[in-house]
């Protein structure tokens, strides 16, 4: 049973007439005649008494008219809700991110905007840890994860926003600090501020002393940036941070730039295809992604040429 018979049937119950019908539906009579036919055989009941003067409804054709003037309904209801999802005026949106964003990308503010171009998506965010956020995105529970990265996830699409030095951060009294450049050989043995190992640049800066055959102690482990920033300004260790962060606490930290190692914090969003071939999201999260992309890029060309 096909829609476009639905509607024929209905026309001609309607019409009262085959040929008024077929100029409604815009095919011609003996087309409509057939689909009429077809439905019937399909229902295996006749819908219509067939007159030279008039057609009318069997009662098999009263019962089946209520019913399929419901499903052409749903189905009107149906193409709408669509309608509205693919043009952004209905959906949901769920974001996941990792408690310690780049100074350069304000996700409130990308947020507010989103909102006030789509205020009809309900968007819901999550905070987590990056292994978190991506089984979260894997599992259809949130669309978009903002995170860092280091190996991207299996089975998951990423787009990258930017990707960002990290540098030495320590207190101005610090006997690094003032110093133009600093080895990770020299610095293995002091105290370190660090994040979590499941949390921020952790693994990045575990795996450069790791590639150097070196270890470090990190005798301070938090989940979120500002206490790490604290805790270096307090004189109670040393700790790598992105450069735009850094350059924000100059007044507070001194900075060093890492002379042998390139430790580079690449911001990605992550999502599941939901196209194999092609790998296309819905109407919500590709919006905001490309608003997300968007937002990322112009605020690092803009810290560019701060520094520079």
């Amino acid at each position: 049973m096909e829609v476009r018979q639905l509607r024929h049937f209905v026309a001609v119950a309607e019409e009262g007439s085959f040929t008024r019908a077929a100029a409604r539906v815009n095919i011609v009579q003996s087309a409509l005649s057939t689909s009429i036919r077809q439905l019937e055989a399909e229902l295996d009941a006749r819908l219509f008494v067939r007159t030279t003067r008039q057609v009318t409804l069997t009662a098999a054709g009263e019962a089946f008219l209520e019913k399929a003037r419901v499903a052409l309904d749903v189905i009107r209801q149906g193409r709408e809700a669509v309608t509205e999802t693919t043009g952004l005026k209905r959906g949901k949106l769920g974001i996941g991110t990792v408690q310690s964003l780049p100074a350069f990308l304000d996700l409130p503010a990308l947020l507010a905007a989103f909102h006030a171009r789509y205020p009809d998506i309900e968007v819901r965010l999550l905070q987590g840890s990056a292994p978190h956020l991506v089984e979260k995105v894997r599992s259809r529970e949130l669309d978009l994860a903002i995170l860092p990265i280091t190996d991207p996830p299996a089975e998951l699409s990423t787009t990258t926003i930017t990707c960002e030095n990290l540098v030495l951060i320590c207190p101005p009294g610090h006997r690094l600090a003032g110093r133009k450049q600093v080895r990770l050989a020299d610095i293995a043995g002091e105290r370190f501020v660090d994040f979590e190992p499941a949390f921020g640049t952790r693994k990045l800066v575990d795996q450069a002393f790791s590639a150097i055959g070196l270890e470090r102690r990190v005798a301070f482990e938090v989940s979120d940036l500002l206490t790490l920033l604290e805790l270096v300004v307090r004189g109670l260790g040393i700790a790598f941070a992105p450069q735009t962060i850094a350059q924000a606490r100059r007044r507070e930290l001194a900075l060093v730039p890492i002379g042998d190692a390139e430790i580079c914090w690449e911001l990605v969003v992550a999502h599941t295809p939901q196209d194999a071939q092609d790998g296309l999201l819905d109407a919500a999260p590709r919006a905001f992604l490309e608003l997300l992309s968007a937002e990322g890029r112009l605020a690092q060309t803009e810290g560019e040429a701060e520094t520079a």
